[in-house]
């Protein structure tokens, strides 16, 4: 099978030759840890990880695997992002910390051990404090809006032709990924911002989720006329441990008519999958998800009280999983990761599951455990 196939075999609940083999992905910090834990300097993780397991595979008379697709992968390049950004700049640097203004808006505070270009992407841990967000009210909300024009050329690379083109003829899985529209009017009005916005003034965020909904309908339109993704992948973020930060009655009356015109319009282009990422608990927004159209979670987050086990028997093959092997585990390593990795095995056995870590690679994983979990996740999942 190529990778692409198997992929979509897998999430799908086919017959696959083998799961994909996925530990994680360690952030900045987890790499540096592992170069002074043994990680040789300018090797990529995966790619000694790969050589352990064809090594083992050796030992059993095995050929080297397929690590790699033929093909090298690509994307569409095409942004969602708000185009012009706003100005980064320092606002203050006193007592250890900055506080900056950031390229969404917002006024940031973070600890001067790190670049505040930092908070540009997700590249590693960064604690953070933020004192003001972008979007507090409707003229703000107006004068936030010109910055998402789908039409924008300079959305779209130079060789977007080529690139989709090259994506028609993958052998890989093509994830097109962009923010929900939780996670993208947070980003507007902060957590606590928008949980009381939809309490007192819920026009206001219906609005806002309305315009999201056509802003990515069009930036995506382009897209799906030359390709199909395989995956549609939403980012939410909108559950804490043990709870959602707003129940099912209110995901699906604010982000529910955006999940279900994205669905409708990428399947009619022949997209199967389509998923969700959010931390936290997570189980009582599924049922919500799952009428919106949605076929795949992630990372299930384990701490947060997610069991897989219960999930697949409360939900079937409606929906599948990436993620859900407790990184408490892995950092443990020894009986205790042995343990998890038999804790997952029905499901992983079921079908319909991708296992990964649960979420980024936390420095506290040793290279040494890690690559023990890797191993032993080749097994569960066929490539041993």
């Amino acid at each position: 099978m190529t990778h692409r196939e198997r992929f979509i075999e897998v999430l799908l609940f086919g017959a696959p030759d083998k799961v994909p083999l996925n530990p994680g992905g360690p952030r900045e910090s987890t790499r540096a840890a592992w170069r002074r834990q043994g990680l040789p300097e300018g090797r990529h993780h995966m790619d000694v990880i790969h050589e352990l397991i064809d090594a083992k595979r050796a030992g059993e008379g095995l050929p080297p695997a397929d690590w790699h697709p033929a093909q090298e992968p690509t994307s569409p390049g095409v942004s969602f992002r708000m185009i012009p950004t706003f100005e980064e700049k320092v606002l203050e640097h006193k007592d250890g910390h900055y506080i900056v203004q950031d390229w969404m808006g917002a006024i940031t505070e973070i600890s001067d051990e790190y670049d505040y270009t930092y908070i540009r992407n997700a590249v590693d841990f960064v604690t953070r404090k933020w004192h003001k967000f972008p979007v507090e009210n409707r003229d703000d909300w107006e004068n936030m809006k010109w910055r998402f024009n789908p039409k924008d050329s300079a959305r779209f690379p130079d060789d977007f032709e080529a690139r989709c083109a090259q994506l028609r003829e993958r052998d890989y899985p093509f994830v097109l990924h962009f923010n929900g529209p939780f996670w993208q009017l947070r980003e507007f009005c902060g957590m606590e911002g928008l949980c009381m916005m939809m309490l007192e003034d819920p026009g206001l965020v219906r609005d806002m989720a309305r315009f999201w909904m056509e802003f990515c309908s069009q930036t995506m339109a382009p897209i799906l006329e030359r390709v199909a993704p395989d995956m549609l992948h939403f980012s939410e973020d909108m559950c804490f441990k043990e709870h959602p930060m707003i129940g099912p009655d209110m995901c699906d009356e604010f982000c529910g008519p955006c999940y279900r015109r994205w669905h409708e319009e990428a399947t009619a282009a022949g997209t199967p999958l389509f998923s969700v990422d959010s931390d936290g608990r997570i189980d009582s927004l599924i049922p919500v998800w799952i009428d919106c159209g949605i076929n795949c979670v992630d990372p299930i987050e384990v701490a947060a009280g997610n069991d897989i086990n219960a999930m697949r028997a409360a939900f079937g093959r409606n929906v599948s999983f990436r993620g859900g092997v407790d990184k408490r585990a892995i950092a443990a390593g020894g009986p205790v990761l042995k343990a998890e990795l038999d804790r997952i095995r029905p499901v992983v056995e079921d079908g319909g599951y991708i296992p990964s870590c649960d979420h980024g690679v936390p420095p506290d994983i040793s290279w040494q455990n890690f690559q023990e979990y890797s191993i032993q996740l080749a097994g569960i999942t066929g490539w041993l």
